[in-house]
């Protein structure tokens, strides 16, 4: 048990020892950057908690988000997001 005891508390210190030199690398006030949360499916899901009571088609969505209308990009999310009853 005492060496049990002893291997952690090393193993803490190398924590600790890593936390101080991560924080002198990374530039002073910095954040870390946002999660990318922009993404189509999030556009899809946003147009329709927008208009909740509007029924879409696949081709509408592109235009209305400004995504590619050509007939495999409509028919790949046609296929991912339409409605299941």
């Amino acid at each position: 048990m005492t060496a049990a005891l002893a291997e952690t508390e090393a193993r803490l210190a190398d924590l600790a020892t890593t936390r101080k030199v991560m924080a002198e690398l990374a530039p002073a006030g910095s954040q870390p950057a946002p999660l990318e949360t922009n993404t189509a499916y999030q556009a899809i899901v946003n147009s329709f908690n927008q208009h909740p009571d509007q029924e879409f088609r696949a081709r509408e969505l592109h235009e209305l988000l400004g995504m590619p209308t050509d007939e495999a990009s409509v028919n790949i999310t046609r296929s991912r997001y339409q409605k299941r009853t």
